[in-house]
């Protein structure tokens, strides 16, 4: 497994990479193109993928086999219409990451870090947010159903109909 983290790491396109199932706990991909890349079922705890590229990536699978995110380090990753329902993204670390139009269906995003991260049109149904930190992170259009925002921090959200958190 050293052998394939040294090799991810040293890499910056993988655009369109199949990865499922694939165990890159502690990997390293910073600013890595893995766009439209499949990652169902992948185990990604720990794993460092500041300002990478995953735009529509796939993060799930019908059988419900998602991937695991748990505390990864997403800070400044571009999510932009990634299907990321059913992941377990608990404490991660989404500062100012770009998760517009993104599935978070059932989601779990409890305890994680979403300062400033822009959730423009994004899914949250069933999403659980469980003391996340959305300080100043948008909202704006994003549909909320039965989300679980108890302890969240929501200082200077924008909301889904635009006005301002408190």
């Amino acid at each position: 497994m050293e052998l394939v983290k040294r090799y991810i790491a040293g890499q910056r396109d993988f655009s369109q990479a199949f990865l499922k199932g694939a165990n890159l706990s502690e990997v390293c991909l910073t600013q890595a193109n893995l766009r439209k890349s499949d990652f169902t079922g992948a185990d990604l705890s720990w794993a460092i993928l500041y300002q990478t590229d995953l735009t529509c990536a796939d993060f799930t699978e019908a059988n419900l086999n998602a991937a695991n995110l748990i505390a990864a380090q997403l800070s400044m990753a571009v999510l932009v219409r990634s299907d990321l329902s059913r992941t377990n993204l608990s404490r991660g670390i989404l500062y100012q990451s770009n998760l517009q139009d993104a599935n978070l269906t059932r989601a779990n995003l409890s305890w994680a870090s979403l300062v400033e991260a822009d959730l423009t049109r994004a899914i949250l149904l069933k999403t659980d947010l469980t003391g996340a930190d959305l300080t100043k992170a948008n909202l704006r259009e994003a549909l909320m159903v039965k989300v679980n925002l108890t302890g969240a921090t929501l200082t200077g959200a924008i909301m889904p109909d635009g006005t301002i958190h408190d």
